[in-house]
């Protein structure tokens, strides 16, 4: 719950940008340049006099919009690839993991960089580099748990009334599946905002002089000395963020084994009745 409070509290921040903080965050002001928190500055400014807390606030929806988009794009390919080749098995299975294999063999860095060397920098482009990284995760769950689903009494039941495969993939299986899958969109996200702050620390997503944490990092190591609150507040958005979804990753996955187990247990003393 305190995870979910505190990405409660970020997103809206990142909604309410325009109305909690009072400078544009491309205001340059030569005037205020390096001066450190206070009131009129929560974060203090940077190298051109702008707020850095309204910077920081404006960048976070740069991040949070791409944990999100990056879940949604590699979800809705991993998923489908996974559960087509988990239930198809044989030569489909093997193409789709042989696939995933090549995605996974690249360092998700160097992948991503590869992607943008290609499409060329931006936001877009980034959400989609870090999606195609992704994507294994995603299918390689979906996989799994279709393997362990498919040859399940409700599935079996399912296929001898007639059942086609799509119906069973999707409306039988997945359902069943998504406990595992919704532990890994938490962890994706995090991911997710951890490699694009990367990509923007390269200079490989969002451009100057739009906001973004990894690219207040990148230039605040220039200033490590002179205005050390420079980096040092969107580095604890980062870690903020990063530490809330692993946390929340960490409780769901209790959530839904405490349910399993609770399941399993109200089954039992019938199995033993009937036996």
């Amino acid at each position: 719950m305190a995870a979910l409070l505190v990405l409660v509290g970020l997103a809206a921040l990142a909604a309410a940008a325009p109305v909690v903080s009072r400078y544009d965050p491309l205001l340059q002001d030569r005037a205020s340049r390096f001066e450190p928190p206070s009131l009129r500055h929560l974060f203090g400014t940077d190298e051109f006099g702008r707020d850095i807390w309204s910077r920081v606030i404006h960048g976070a929806r740069v991040s949070l919009l791409t944990g999100a988009a990056v879940v949604v794009v590699a979800g809705t390919v991993g998923i489908p690839l996974g559960l087509l080749g988990g239930y198809a098995g044989g030569w489909t299975d093997a193409v789709v993991m042989r696939f995933l294999d090549f995605l996974l063999a690249v360092p998700a860095i160097l992948l991503a960089m590869a992607v943008i060397a290609v499409l060329g920098p931006g936001v877009l482009n980034a959400v989609l580099a870090v999606a195609i990284v992704s994507i294994p995760a995603f299918a390689r769950i979906a996989r799994a748990s279709t393997l362990a689903l498919k040859e399940r009494e409700f599935v079996l039941a399912g296929r001898a009334m007639g059942a086609g495969p799509a119906y069973l993939m999707f409306r039988t299986i997945l359902p069943n599946a998504l406990s595992p899958l919704l532990v890994q969109a938490t962890v994706a996200a995090a991911y997710a905002i951890l490699l694009e702050a990367a990509l923007s620390f390269l200079g490989l997503s969002t451009r100057p002089p739009e906001p973004s944490w990894g690219s207040m990092l990148n230039t605040g190591r220039s200033f490590l000395y002179q205005a050390p609150w420079y980096g040092l507040f969107p580095g604890i958005m980062i870690t903020l963020a990063v530490l809330a979804l692993n946390g929340l990753a960490d409780g769901l996955q209790r959530v839904f084994a405490g349910a399993a187990a609770g399941a399993g247990a109200t089954r039992a003393p019938a199995g033993a009745r009937g036996g």
